[in-house]
């Protein structure tokens, strides 16, 4: 007689309707998981294993990867991540926007904008193998990817960040990122927006940029300007990416300012016409606001500015620029100077622009979050189920295989992350069970460290991290080096 064939595993997901990442339909399937990787998946009936979860009902799909975080220092002074791990976020991405926490070798306390990552005490890392090594021996609840910093390298070789650099200062920039791309970095960043880096020339950028093919990396850029010379700043990203041979990844495209609103279909026609359109990839956060340090240049009465943190004025925290205006009797741009070093949430962006971006099929999703800040964007805790529940469940923007594919698939192709992002047989167990009619998020901008509901479990490489509401307390996390080419 024969007998049928059994597997043992450690965990079978039943009954769930798998969402594979790739952009297609849901299918009831089982997901079985052996040790850290996806060992089956398909009708496991006569399987067993240790242990067996009936999901019916729910969405079984891989875990999903926020590619635009300031998470460097977050994910080890909090390693239980739960402003990510909430929102089904199995892997972050750090380093974005020029800024990341190595290597960094300080002379002062950080400048602006690198305070957004922390304080001078934790800018410990001189060498990118050194950060690494710490979030390997922290292990926090997600994975951790890094790209370098391009404001990161001029604090390590600038005395002066205002100006261009010289020749001199180009080349120990190159040997930084060199040795950081060689230990495993992503790629290059730059926030060539921000005043320490807004004096570099393109050609500075293309000479560190030019070192990051042969790793396998790719450049990701906070453009030089998000308002009225957005098609300008395009151009010199598809410039510096073409140059250098690499992949683009254009950070929280937005068209920013009153002035632009409306400006979105104009600029994603240039990026679908570029001949560097196949060299281009873009991210996006589902809100009509940013966040960042208070920016003088981004005072604009016409928008609402609310204050997140302020080292002079703590006491106007959670408040409008106007009110705090008003109350001192002096303009906004007056208020704005007394008020830094300080944080600010800017409601800038017009809605139908960000859903016409979120929606075009190169963008993925990122949150964009600042951990750091007290009074924090919503972004940072409601991003992900924001995207599956409002925009793709309630207003049908697109469908939530799409959705799931902008935050798993997508990313993982993107930024060259193997083994990650599909549910597939031989990928690592990153896996989110989540409601599709409940998911939401429920942070704003009044209360905004608030978990969203729906997501019911997160498992990250095989382990169970976060269960109904809660972590577990069991955190699995890894750092993820580039792939090289030769991989």
């Amino acid at each position: 007689m024969n007998e049928e064939i059994t597997h043992n595993y450690d965990l079978i997901l039943k009954n769930g309707m798998v969402i594979d990442g790739k952009g297609t339909e849901p299918v009831k399937m089982d997901v079985a998981v052996r040790g850290e990787s996806i060992a089956a998946i398909g009708f496991l009936e006569m399987d067993e294993a240790t242990r067996t979860i009936d999901v019916a009902g729910k969405v079984v799909c891989p875990g999903f990867i926020d590619v635009h975080t300031h998470d460097d220092n977050a994910v080890l002074k909090s390693p239980d991540c739960l402003p990510k791990i909430s929102q089904g976020v199995t892997t972050v991405i750090v380093g974005n926007c020029g800024l990341s926490a190595s290597p960094v070798r300080l002379k002062d306390k950080p400048p602006d904008p690198l305070n957004l990552l922390g304080s001078e005490q934790d800018f410990r890392f001189n060498t990118f193998r050194e950060y690494r090594d710490a979030v390997d021996s922290i292990c926090p609840a997600v994975n951790v990817a890094a790209l370098v910093g391009h404001t990161s390298l001029r604090v390590n070789h600038m005395p002066d960040l205002f100006r261009v650099a010289s020749s001199y200062e180009v080349e120990a920039m190159q040997e930084d990122l060199e040795i950081s791309l060689a230990s495993g970095a992503l790629g290059l960043s730059t926030g060539l927006a921000y005043a320490t880096s807004r004096h570099s020339t393109t050609e500075e950028v293309i000479s560190l940029a030019s070192k990051v093919n042969k790793y396998g990396g790719i450049y990701a850029t906070h453009l030089r300007d998000e308002f009225d010379t957005i098609l300008d700043a395009l151009a010199e990203a598809f410039e510096i990416g073409e140059t250098a041979e690499l992949p683009v990844v254009v950070s929280h495209l937005k068209c920013a300012g009153p002035d632009n609103w409306g400006r979105s279909e104009e600029v994603l026609n240039f990026i679908n016409n570029s001949k560097y359109n196949h060299r281009i990839n873009l991210d996006c956060y589902p809100y009509a606001a940013g966040s960042s340090t208070l920016d003088l240049g981004q005072v604009d009465e016409r928008i609402k500015i609310l204050i997140t943190w302020s080292e002079n004025h703590p006491e106007q925290s959670k408040r409008t620029l106007a009110e705090i205006a008003r109350e001192w009797g002096v303009s906004q741009i007056e208020a704005a100077r007394k008020l830094q070093p300080a944080g600010a949430v800017y409601f800038s962006i017009n809605e139908d622009d960000m859903t016409r971006i979120i929606s075009h099929p190169k963008t993925m999703i990122g949150s964009d979050g600042l951990p750091h800040d007290p009074h924090p964007h919503p972004r940072l805790w409601g991003t992900f189920p924001r995207v599956l529940g409002r925009l793709a469940r309630d207003q049908k923007l697109f469908s939530l295989s799409t959705a799931v594919h902008k935050m798993t698939g997508l990313p993982a192709r993107n930024f060259r992350i193997k083994n990650r992002g599909l549910v597939q047989v031989g990928y690592a167990a990153d896996l989110v069970v989540f409601d599709a009619e409940k998911i939401a998020d429920t942070a704003t901008f009044e209360n905004p460290k608030q978990t969203s509901i729906g997501i019911e479990r997160v498992f990250v490489n095989g382990i169970e991290s976060f269960r109904d509401g809660s972590t577990t307390g069991r955190r699995a996390g890894t750092f993820i080096q580039s792939q090289k080419p030769e991989e």
